[in-house]
């Protein structure tokens, strides 16, 4: 097989991947929507639980045949601890979200995180932006403003507000991840770490505001843990088959794939001013990955 046709195989792998990580993050997002009136932090308890077992024994599994996977160099961990912190005020504010918004919405404020993680960098990883990448973040900001849709009833505009602040604090955790990397850390390490992280601090919380859950419930948060293990997965085999500047736009099929779960099962349609803020978001990421793509090649 040529070099170009092993390229060409590698990107329709990593594509694939990144599809079915989109996927997985929406059945996440409709899991914990279906999931009903329990408190977030209840539900976020269970995404990260499972996910930590996932994740944690995956990273012994490998370890049994190649110790140094487990290896982290000391000036690694402050990003690692800082990357599980802002991730984990993520993901809160994602699962708050999600059980008041529309969750297409939820999940396209979500999506605000390549963007905060392109204004992060210039802080931790030292990277300064051009006119483009500033441009792109000005539009991306104007697009979610339709979305959150600001104005004088607060109870409307507050889950929004938390959801971009939870998008950007994956932008900041995305930037940490970067950061790591210079260390040539374990991917899974940081998956582990990140999920025991967040599961402690949801632990306290959860046990104080614990809600009893009907057995149908149980199901729908073990199903947030088992899908969002299967983004994060999704996310690990797109970016190794593929460069991320191939295929970092197809992760907003995660918008459309939410859309349709919930219109299917929860009837919801997102209204002309969240179509309008989804457009020009996409549309800002769509001008960025052809920028990277001609810049490349």
């Amino acid at each position: 097989m040529s070099a170009a046709a092993n390229e060409n195989y590698n990107l329709k792998k990593g594509i694939a991947w990144i599809l079915f990580s989109a996927f997985g993050f929406a059945c996440m997002d409709l899991c914990v929507r279906m999931a009903g009136d329990l408190p977030f932090i209840q539900k976020t308890l269970f995404r990260n639980s499972i996910a930590f077992i996932i994740s944690f024994t995956t990273l012994l599994t490998k370890s049994r045949s190649d110790k140094s996977v487990l290896h982290v160099e000391k000036g690694a961990w402050k990003w690692i601890v800082i990357r599980s912190a802002v991730g984990s005020f993520g993901i809160f504010g994602n699962f708050y979200a999600l059980g008041i918004m529309n969750i297409s919405d939820a999940a396209m404020l979500n999506k605000m995180s390549p963007f905060f993680a392109v204004f992060f960098s210039i802080f931790i990883v030292g990277e300064k932006p051009n006119l483009f990448s500033i441009c792109s973040l000005i539009a991306a900001f104007t697009g979610a403003l339709f979305i959150i849709k600001p104005g004088l009833d607060f109870s409307q505009t507050f889950p929004a507000i938390v959801a971009f602040i939870g998008g950007m604090g994956a932008g900041c955790a995305a930037a940490c991840i970067r950061k790591v990397r210079t260390f040539h850390v374990n991917g899974m390490v940081i998956i582990a770490f990140f999920s025991a992280f967040s599961t402690l601090i949801a632990l306290p919380f959860s046990i104080i505001y614990f809600e009893p859950m009907s057995f149908q419930q149980l199901l729908w948060l073990c199903g947030t843990g088992v899908f969002a293990a299967c983004g994060q997965f999704g996310l690990t085999g797109a970016f190794y088959n593929a460069p991320a500047y191939k295929i970092s736009v197809y992760d907003y099929s995660n918008i459309i794939f939410a859309a349709i779960l919930g219109f299917i099962f929860l009837d919801q349609v997102p209204d002309q001013w969240s179509l309008i803020g989804y457009i020009i978001i996409i549309g800002a990421a769509v001008a960025v990955f052809l920028r990277d793509l001609k810049k490349h090649q």
